[in-house]
């Protein structure tokens, strides 16, 4: 019987997992697809929920992660969500009972948020890049920003808390929303975290010059707020905190600043990641997969997902190489990678 870690040739131990459940999705933001969508996953290629409950089985009770993170497309999508939340809020591991999140667009957030918390959900990641309804209608190419801010109301009363929103700024398009959105957190308890744009969407449209930089975003940030850095260590948290100090129209807190492409962190990177229809990931950006799905679907016990799992991370390159001369995005986009 196989039991171990996923550990890779760099030393860095995966501890979580983040599983894509669906490819679909009901917006369509700029900087994920097409305006037209994509050509979703046929039904009979995509994991069943069975089958993405014997894979969390595994991987928490034989390989050690103690974190998972459900996203999508829109996770929200998949008819048995409530069911797979459950069913991972069962099992258990060396370290006890996996911490469960999820990645949402918050459309419908509202109407599910009590029944996932009643199954187990910890709390959610909640998309959100402007405040101002036709910025946000231009980006998702769909006017749902009131959907979203009622889902996100829901979950924070489902109790699906720390809630934490996800902005993605883009170069002349919502620069001018990184403050309102700021206040807006504060103001609330939200913890906010600004993301830099990465190439994972449509093919041919992420261009380095016209990124909008960690630290451009810091620079707006200190325009209007007293900034510190949070001095916690960051470990293998993606986002690098920063402290707002409180003032007349807000009480402070922590603001987060994801720089997968300026400041990039591999070095301390431990998840690993399982797509829709079954392929591991060990790195976002991989341009290579390894076939989980055909193990499951051919007999495979336990113990050969196990290892196939182990093996595949243990090839995890050192890092996404993004900064390097050549480097060249996955054949997918972030749709159907899982975030």
């Amino acid at each position: 019987m196989f039991v171990g870690e996923l550990v890779d040739r760099s030393g860095r131990v995966a501890r979580d997992l983040r599983v894509s459940l669906t490819d679909r999705c009901n917006l369509r933001c700029s900087y994920c697809m097409p305006a037209e969508g994509l050509a979703w996953l046929p039904t009979d290629q995509t994991l069943t929920d069975d089958e993405v409950l014997r894979l969390l089985r595994v991987a928490v009770e034989r390989l050690g992660i103690t974190r998972i993170r459900f996203t999508g497309g829109e996770p929200l999508l998949r008819k048995g969500l409530e069911r797979i939340v459950e069913g991972a809020a069962a099992l258990r591991g060396a370290s006890g009972r996996p911490e469960l999140a999820l990645t949402t667009n918050g459309l419908g957030l509202d109407r599910r948020s009590a029944a996932l918390r009643a199954a187990g959900l910890d709390r959610v990641n909640v998309s959100l890049d402007s405040l101002d309804r036709e910025r946000y209608a231009r980006l998702a190419r769909r006017d749902r920003l009131p959907d979203v801010l009622a889902g996100i109301a829901g979950a924070e009363r489902a109790g699906l808390t720390p809630v934490k929103i996800n902005s993605v700024v883009l170069r002349d398009c919502n620069e001018i929303d990184v403050v309102p959105l700021a206040e807006f957190c504060l103001a609330r308890g939200y913890q906010l975290r600004f993301i830099e744009q990465m190439p994972l969407g449509p093919a041919g449209q992420w261009v380095r010059d016209e990124l909008v930089t960690a630290d451009e975003v810091l620079a707006l940030l200190s325009e209007r707020f007293e900034l510190t850095p949070a001095v916690e260590p960051r470990g293998a948290a993606p986002a690098a905190l920063w402290r707002v100090a409180p003032d007349d129209s807000q009480p402070g807190g922590v603001l987060g600043v994801i720089a997968s492409v300026t400041q990039p962190f591999c070095a301390a990177c431990d998840r690993t990641r399982l797509t829709a229809d079954g392929q591991l990931r060990s790195c976002l950006f991989s341009r290579t997969e390894t076939d989980l799905r055909g193990v499951l679907r051919s007999g495979g016990s336990d113990s050969d997902l196990a290892s196939v799992w182990a093996e595949s991370q243990w090839k995890k390159p050192r890092a996404h190489g993004i900064d390097e001369v050549g480097f060249t995005p996955p054949a997918r986009t972030m749709s159907a990678i899982g975030g």
